[in-house]
């Protein structure tokens, strides 16, 4: 039997290595046969993600009036996963309102509904939790970059090194609390899903108790982070939303359904944020 129909008779196997998967896509006819060949177990990892009002929906709301520009949120991040200074998966940028007003933008992975991300990884390392946490899978990440080009957030980045040895932002942002991650791996946030499956087996509530919430949250010194469950109406995100004027998310334009939404900054009529 080929090396060929080999993996065509066990659809449902983990994922090739590297050395495999580039020898099996030579022999297939484009990336096509690629993608159907390795989706077996994405799909039963995929769901709905809590939008029929049952499980969880995990949201992050950000209110950029809060919002400082002090980076807490991004050094705790690197911080518990290790990273460099060059590996962020929590940028925070400048950007000015049409009148010219600046503020502080501060953008995670939006863990989309409709992640681009999702659909183009051609053997399932990305995928989209049950709570609707986009997550990676880095044993099957191949390192194309498909995911990468298509988040239209630029909320992935490729680890081009072996990992180091520890993070310049630990410990006085905190410690490592995930395994690191091999060379060639497309990386991103993943809201801390680690915090959140630990806390709710001891009973905790994710956006409530600070170990089951995300680092960034808890290391926001002026509360501009919200975090919780949409699905459940007396969350902290739930409220908060309630109680919100405006609200919105970035580039609605297309269709991704993004998970994080922002409240904009304070402004008169002809001083509208953009969210681009």
């Amino acid at each position: 039997m080929s090396e060929l129909e080999k993996q065509q008779t066990a659809p449902e196997e983990k994922a090739a290595s590297r050395r495999d998967f580039i020898k099996l896509a030579g022999a297939l006819a484009g990336a096509a046969g690629v993608t159907k060949l390795f989706m077996g177990n994405t799909n039963a990892r995929a769901s709905s993600g809590g939008e029929d009002g049952t499980g969880h929906k995990w949201g992050m709301l950000i209110d950029i009036n809060l919002c400082i520009g002090c980076q807490y949120c991004t050094f705790s991040c690197e911080a518990i996963n290790n990273l460099a200074d060059d590996m962020r998966y929590c940028v925070v940028t400048t950007e000015t309102t049409q009148s010219g007003e600046e503020f502080f933008l501060s953008r995670p992975c939006m863990h989309c509904d409709e992640a681009p991300c999702v659909h183009v990884c051609p053997v399932g390392a990305t995928y989209k939790r049950s709570d609707g946490i986009v997550a990676m899978d880095y044993d099957r990440c191949i390192g194309c970059r498909y995911c990468q080009v298509a988040c239209p957030y630029d909320a992935r980045v490729f680890n081009w090194r072996e990992p180091i040895a520890l993070s310049p932002q630990s410990p006085d942002f905190g410690y490592q609390e995930v395994p690191n991650r091999p060379r060639g791996v497309v990386e991103k946030c993943t809201f801390c899903s680690h915090r959140i499956d630990a806390g709710l087996e001891r009973a905790l509530v994710p956006g409530v108790d600070p170990q089951a919430t995300p680092a960034c949250v808890v290391a926001c010194p002026t509360t501009a982070r919200i975090f919780g469950d949409m699905n459940d109406p007396e969350s902290p995100i739930s409220v908060a939303l309630s109680q919100a004027e405006t609200t919105l998310r970035l580039r609605e334009e297309l269709s991704t359904e993004p998970r994080v939404i922002y409240i904009p900054p304070d402004a008169h009529s002809d001083n509208r944020f953009q969210g681009s």
